[in-house]
Formats: C-alpha cells, sequence, structure tokens
C-alpha cells in the first residue's frame, strides 16, 4: 500500500502522479489521501467550514477520477480515495498507521513559513515509521 497526500497544489498533484507510478510499476495498492483541516476558529463558523472542506474534497475526488479515465488503457492502477480530519501532518500519520502503509509519498511544500517551522513531508521523515518520498 503507498500512501500519497493531495490538497490541490501543484507539488501535491506531482507526488500524486510519482506515487501512482510507483503503485503501478511495484502493483501495488495507491491510497489517495486528502485530510480536511479542522480550524479551531472554524466553530464559530460551523457548517461553512464544514461544507467547504467536504466540496474540497469532491473536487481533489472529480480530479482524480477525470485524470484515471484519461489514462485507462495506457496503464491501470489500483486506488482508492479517503478523506481525514485534522491537521495535514496528523491527518496523513493516521492513514498511514490505519492503512498500514508500505510507503507515504508527499509533494514539497510551498509555503515560505515551512522551511523554518518544518514542513509536513519533514516531521513525516523525521517520525521514522514509513519510507517517505518528498516529490518537489
Amino acid at each position: 500500500m503507498i500512501v500519497t497526500g493531495v490538497d490541490g497544489s501543484d507539488s501535491s498533484w506531482r507526488a500524486a502522479a510519482y506515487a501512482s507510478g510507483l503503485a503501478r510499476r511495484q502493483n501495488a495498492l495507491l491510497a489517495i489521501v486528502y485530510v480536511q483541516p479542522v480550524l479551531a476558529s472554524g466553530a464559530a463558523l460551523g457548517a461553512a467550514v464544514v461544507e467547504t472542506t467536504e466540496e474540497v474534497a469532491e473536487e481533489l475526488m472529480a480530479e482524480i477520477r477525470a485524470s484515471t479515465e484519461r489514462l485507462r488503457g495506457i496503464w491501470d492502477v489500483r486506488w482508492e480515495f479517503h478523506t481525514f480530519r485534522g491537521d495535514p501532518y496528523t491527518g496523513l500519520v493516521q492513514a498511514a498507521d490505519d492503512l498500514r502503509a508500505d510507503a507515504v509519498i508527499v509533494g514539497a511544500s510551498e509555503q515560505a513559513g515551512h522551511r523554518i517551522i518544518g514542513s509536513v513531508a519533514v516531521r513525516l521523515v523525521k517520525a521514522g515509521r514509513w519510507p517517505v518520498t518528498v516529490v518537489p
């Protein structure tokens, strides 16, 4: 099982493409994971925040399905889509543990602040629980 995190960013789509190639070559199941953020300030906003994150998950799923259809017949990959709630690091850790990941593939952070405080990718590598590939 190969787990890859997607959030709609270019680097996460590159990571998903890399992970799908790896899954195809290894005949492994690909788990595409979107972590729906839970915002502390979102409690005051209520259903609006939940609906927005659900819409993002649905849009990601539609894009993944469209990509799969475009590539059908060229090469096939067994895949499934999962959503978890929480911050991206905790959600990916939960996904990797729950799904019994053999490897985790993520995109490099595109946020400048992560160079200082550490990105999700760096934290996953430091956890040392699975092989982690960070795709630029």
